[in-house]
């Protein structure tokens, strides 16, 4: 599970990266907020994730592990899809704000997960 969370976090860089150098090409600046939670919650987030499960999680086959993936993963992708059509002015914010939503909590129940993980993990090596 390590390898894979760095791997993704390395793409979420590249596309962050990439949209960066585009807002700084066209010097059209409207996709802040959605390249800085590229960065964060794609990149850096994911990024720690993978150092988690390396250097602490030991069984990444367990149901909460792959929930845990799986909602850090979907929660990130509909967040960063929502904001990059909010801030693109490609819908509506009234029709998007349930996806957010949702995105969000996906995005803090993994987070609960992982700390519950390395919880667990803690108390297994005492």
């Amino acid at each position: 599970m390590d390898k894979k969370y760095i791997i993704i976090a390395l793409s979420y860089a590249l596309v962050g990266l990439i949209l960066g150098s585009v807002m700084a090409a066209t010097k059209n600046h409207g996709q802040m907020v959605t390249h800085a939670h590229i960065m964060l919650l794609g990149f850096v987030t994911t990024f720690s994730y993978g150092l988690c499960y390396k250097l602490w999680i030991t069984n990444s086959s367990t149901k909460v592990a792959k929930s845990q993936f799986v909602l850090h993963q979907l929660g990130t992708i509909l967040m960063l899809s929502g904001l990059y059509m909010m801030y693109g002015n490609l819908i509506e914010n009234h029709k998007i704000e349930a996806l957010m939503g949702i995105s969000s909590v996906a995005v803090i129940l993994g987070l609960i997960l992982m700390i519950y993980q390395l919880i667990q993990t803690n108390r297994d090596n005492q």
